[in-house]
This record gives C-alpha cells, sequence and structure tokens, in this order.
C-alpha cells in the first residue's frame, strides 16, 4: 500500500540548511580520499568528475589516488558474482588500495556501494572489508553505516522503513515491490532492522542495529554525533534519509565523530557518497557538452549510437516501449535460450552483422529477451545472467572492432559493468556528471579501444518511462 511522501514525513520537522562547501572544506583539509567499491556502475549516477576503475590493482588505484579527487570508484561488479568471488574481490580492492595508498602517501577510507532497492551481497562485503582492515593491520570498524536513501531515485528511508516509489503514484515499504522479488537477492522486511537480521541470517543481529532517526538528524547535532561514537565492534546503524540536506547532516556528523576518534564501513545507495564529498548536485550534461568528449576521437563523425538493454526490471520494458515509439530504432534481440545452445555463435555473428550495417543511419538497441530466464536456485540464476552478460559482451567487442558508434547506453547494473570493461575495453576513466537530473551516469573512457565515445550507465530501475528516449535525444543532437 503506498503513501504520500507527506504522509511519511508528517510528523517530522525539518532541518537545518547544511552547506555543502562546508562538508567539502573539512573533507579537503583531511586529504582522506574515499575508496568506493561498487557492486555495478550504476552507482556513479550521482557525481561528477572523479576517476572510475574497471581494475583494482595498484598501480590503477596509484593513478586514481594521484588525481587528487576526494573519491574514487572501483567497480567491483560483485552483485554479478557468487558469494566466494564476491569476498575475494571486496578482499582485492582493500589489499591494492592498502598498498597503493602506501606508496601515494594518501590516506583512505572505504565505502560499499550498493543498491538502494536492498539487492546484493550483504553482510559479506562489509565484514570482508572489516575482516581485510583487520589482517593488514588498518583501522578496526567501529560501526558499518547504512544508507540505502536514493531520494532522486524515489527511495527514502523514515522511522527506519526503507520505501520505494515516486511522488505521483506514492512510496511503497521496499519489501512489498518488485526489488524484493529479485531472484538472486530477495527479502521480506521492509524494516531496515528487520533487514539486517534478515540478511545475517540471525534475530540477534537485529538487537545490535542501532536506529538514527529523521528528528535526532536534524534536530540534534550533538546528540547523532554521541550515537555514532556509541558504536562498537563494527556495529550497524540505520539512517533515516528523506532528501539531500538530511545527507548532508549525516556527513557532517559522521566526520565529527570520525574526527574524534570514530571508525566507519558505509553501505550506501549511489547519493551518498556525493553529500559525504560535499559535491553539489551537478546539472545535467548537455548535448555540447558530450560533443566535446566525441571531438578528435572515435565518435567524432558517427551517426548511430548502440544502446545495449539486459535489465528486466518492468520501467526498463516500459523505458524501450517508449523509446520505440519516439525513434524506431533498428532492433535486435539475443536469444537467451539460442545463446546457452549449439546455435550460439551464429546467431550472435547475424545480430554483429545487421547492428554494424545499422549504425551507419541511425541508433540501433541490442537488447536480450524480454522474458527472464532463472535457474533452479540463485547459483543458477546468476550463471545465466553471467552466461548472457557474456553473449552480450562479444557482441559489443565485435561491433566496435567494426564500427565506433557515436556513443553507447547500457541499460542494466550487470550489462553496464561487463560492457564497460569487456566489451568496450575501459579500465580508467572519469564521470562526468549525470544526463538526467541526479541519475544515469555519463563516462568519458581515457583510456582503450572506446577512448572518445561516451559511455552512458543506465540503472534498470530508475527514471520514468520517458528517461530512456530523452537521454538517447540528447546523445544524438
Amino acid at each position: 500500500m503506498s503513501v504520500t511522501l507527506n504522509d511519511l514525513v508528517r510528523h517530522h520537522a525539518a532541518g537545518p540548511h547544511q552547506p555543502a562547501a562546508e562538508i567539502a572544506a573539512e573533507v579537503a583539509r583531511r586529504g582522506r580520499v574515499l575508496v568506493v567499491l561498487d557492486d555495478d556502475p550504476t552507482g556513479t549516477q550521482s557525481v561528477a568528475d572523479l576517476p572510475v576503475l574497471t581494475a583494482w590493482d595498484v598501480d590503477s588505484l596509484a593513478w586514481a589516488l594521484q588525481q587528487r579527487e576526494p573519491a574514487v570508484y572501483v567497480m567491483t561488479n560483485s552483485r554479478s558474482l557468487a558469494p566466494a568471488d564476491a569476498a575475494r574481490v571486496n578482499r582485492e580492492v582493500v589489499t591494492s588500495a592498502l598498498a597503493a595508498a602506501r606508496e601515494t602517501g594518501v590516506t583512505v577510507g572505504f565505502v560499499s556501494r550498493s543498491d538502494s532497492t536492498l539487492r546484493g551481497h550483504f553482510p559479506l562485503e562489509t565484514d570482508t572489508i572489516a575482516e581485510t582492515l583487520a589482517e593488514l593491520d588498518g583501522p578496526h570498524v567501529d560501526g558499518v553505516v547504512l544508507v540505502p536513501a536514493f531520494g532522486d531515485a524515489g527511495r527514502v528511508t523514515v522511522d527506519a522503513v526503507h520505501h520505494a516509489g515516486n511522488p505521483v503514484d506514492g512510496y511503497t515499504p521496499v519489501g512489498e515491490t518488485e526489488f524484493a522479488r529479485d531472484a538472486t537477492f530477495g527479502y521480506a522486511s521492509s524494516d531496515l532492522r528487520d533487514w539486517v537480521a534478515e540478511k545475517s541470517g540471525t534475530t540477534r543481529e537485529q538487537s545490535r542495529v542501532v536506529s538514527l532517526g529523521l528528528d535526532l538528524l536534524r534536530q540534534d547535532r550533538a546528540g547523532t554525533v554521541a550515537l555514532l561514537r556509541s558504536l562498537t565492534h563494527g556495529q550497524p546503524v540505520v539512517a533515516d534519509i528523506v532528501d539531500e540536506n538530511d545527507l548532508r547532516l549525516l556527513s557532517a556528523a559522521l566526520l565529527e565523530a570520525e574526527a574524534a576518534g570514530s571508525t566507519f564501513l558505509y553501505r550506501v545507495g549511489p547519493p551518498f557518497p556525493r553529500a559525504f564529498i560535499g559535491q553539489e548536485p551537478r546539472t545535467p550534461l548537455t548535448s555540447a557538452e558530450v560533443a566535446r568528449i566525441r571531438d578528435g576521437g572515435l565518435a567524432e563523425d558517427a551517426t548511430g549510437g548502440l544502446v545495449v538493454v539486459g535489465s528486466h526490471v518492468a520501467l526498463t520494458t516500459r523505458q524501450l516501449d517508449a523509446l520505440r515509439e519516439r525513434t524506431q530504432p533498428v532492433e535486435l534481440e539475443i536469444d537467451v535460450p539460442t545463446v546457452r545452445s549449439e546455435d550460439r555463435d551464429a546467431h550472435l555473428l547475424a545480430v554483429v552483422d545487421t547492428v554494424v550495417e545499422a549504425l551507419a543511419t541511425g541508433t540501433v538497441v541490442v537488447r536480450t529477451s524480454r522474458t527472464l530466464v532463472r535457474g533452479d536456485d540463485a547459483d543458477s540464476s546468476l550463471d545465466i545472467a553471467r552466461t548472457v552478460s557474456t553473449a552480450v559482451v562479444e557482441v559489443v567487442q565485435q561491433v566496435l572492432a567494426r564500427r565506433a558508434p557515436r556513443f553507447v547506453v547500457a541499460k542494466g547494473g550487470i550489462t553496464s559493468s561487463d560492457v564497460a570493461s569487456r566489451g568496450l575495453g575501459i579500465a580508467r576513466a572519469y564521470v562526468r556528471g549525470p544526463m538526467l537530473p541526479g541519475i544515469v551516469s555519463l563516462w568519458e573512457p581515457v583510456d582503450g579501444p572506446a577512448r572518445g565515445i561516451p559511455y552512458i550507465v543506465f540503472a534498470g530501475n530508475v527514471g520514468t518511462d520517458a528517461s530512456l528516449a530523452d537521454v538517447v535525444d540528447t546523445l544524438s543532437r
């Protein structure tokens, strides 16, 4: 059952304005760089002008730290991995980041960025980061700060209950939405305290979870800091967040608690890092700004763009329908049953041939079958997803080798990660900003075969029905 945002916050007073500039000044004074382990590339949609890595060797992390930006994003793609592999990747990133920090003389902190609708490897990833820090003589973690809220995409937390929705349709407890029925990361709880216990597999964990309510956050800075300072032994705290100012109030309190000696790990949705480094939301990129990225590169004179759709959520399907209606793109399907059969290679080659020809005149959509194929359990569902993603990657690789697209849009988290790192060969990039207010990020590759080709990371579960068509319009001008 949905409710309005006014109903959710009716009994909560507004808080004082917290300028982003004050947070940015404190972050600059400390000189710490946040290493954001992003479990799929969509986490960059809320930030601008920060380094992005799809590889996490020491040299790559040292390069990123030497850019002297307040945060660095490392694309682990761990949401697409089995638990053991997700743990391994998190351990590797932390190990390399600490080595790069020593090499460059930069102090680092760690953020585990995941889905605002609660899908991902929790508490596995924060546990792994904390354990790796302890093993490598890093700081012991006092608290794990859970902030999944993402106001731009309609995710808000009030009275510890996480909601998903929008101003038109209202807000629904997230455990009652399609996201909670995810084949791999499904759950039942909307109250984040219950969700932590559910995901931890023990009811004992619920009693350890601390709730940071909206009234305390907005009205009592000293009390908020005291609550944060009270956390010990990796204790979870769930924070109520409705808007950007709430994120800034929380960030200011966290910085004060850290200055007093506390150490935290952060499990967050996309906008938290922006607030925590004091970055103002960037206005959406214009066609002229996108054109400057193409100047002098492979895509400078290209006509058609490539849209790769792997997400299966209902919103993505509606966005694809709207794109069809507005632009009538050439559309190719990667058939899931076929890529799991002996006819796989011939099927993919036929798709590539058609895409290369069609890019000469306009936008082309390559999509996976709209019927989601699931396995018998979470691991087999992930295995199918990886098989399909590999097919998508091969198509993108072969298309790029034969004709550079004007732009590449990847729709869906796993899809966008694999298309970036494997399909386009992007190892280092800069996120330049959003294509829509607060959502849908554009990367500028700084190396590899896709250098100069704007790459757009488009989450499956954000935007309106018209958002994909709007983004393609901007990129095509």
